[in-house]
């Protein structure tokens, strides 16, 4: 009986020393694991994206001129008028601007508002394909135009000059390259770059009438009609 007694608590004993190192195991295991069960890091990356639309536009859209004086139609004078225009644009490669004059139901962009004459003639004939330099002289009456910008580099090249002709590569805009109005587009500005301020541009008109104009001038009020066009590059 005591034998057993004996055998009894020396298995009780084995079986108490056998769970307390288990659970002495688990617990090591528990501590030596958990931080990085605990911790870990789980990379899940993710964007977030916003779309900004270009915006290119008139800032300051040209108004409307008026020529500044009356000509004689015999004896003949000069008159000037000018709209400026200024472009705003967040395109980095910039824009063009463009101008075309309405015909008018006729051969040329001036036409006389009551006796619809077309007596004004076009500079150059309305021929030339690129600006000249200086106003060239002729018998007949002329309209012609020319363009300069705030920044040289955004006037067409065509109308930039080296002091002897026109369509000069890093030329100087001194509005003394005269165009003839065409009903077909005009390149007149060239901006390479974005315009965040905006970027101005003027067009200045001139009419010549000589002394003695063939054909002689038709007393009246004479009108043009000129559209810009605005395009990003």
């Amino acid at each position: 009986m005591i034998n057993r007694s004996k055998s009894f608590t020396q298995a009780a004993l084995y079986a108490l020393v056998s769970s307390v190192t288990v659970v002495s195991l688990l617990f090591a295991a528990f501590f030596i694991f958990e931080p990085s069960i605990g911790h870990a890091v789980d990379s899940n990356p993710f964007y977030i994206r916003q779309t900004i639309t270009d915006e290119t536009s008139f800032l300051v859209q040209p108004s409307n001129v008026t020529m500044n004086g009356s000509i004689t139609g015999v004896t003949g004078g000069t008159a000037n008028g000018s709209t400026t225009f200024a472009v705003i644009s967040n395109n980095a490669n910039g824009y063009t601007v463009s101008i075309d004059f309405n015909d008018n139901a006729g051969a040329y962009a001036m036409l006389g508002d009551t006796t619809s004459s077309e007596n004004l003639r076009d500079y150059g004939g309305g021929l030339l394909a690129q600006p000249t330099y200086n106003f060239t002289a002729s018998t007949a009456a002329q309209f012609a135009y020319t363009v300069d910008s705030t920044t040289d580099g955004d006037t067409d090249q065509s109308f930039l000059d080296n002091g002897l002709s026109c369509n000069q590569p890093g030329g100087t805009g001194n509005s003394l390259c005269w165009m003839s109005p065409s009903t077909t587009p005009y390149q007149i500005v060239d901006r390479s770059s974005s315009a965040n301020t905006g970027a101005t541009s003027t067009i200045s008109f001139r009419v010549v009438v000589p002394s003695g104009a063939n054909p002689a001038v038709t007393a009246d009020t004479y009108t043009a009609t000129a559209t810009l066009t605005l395009l990003i590059i």
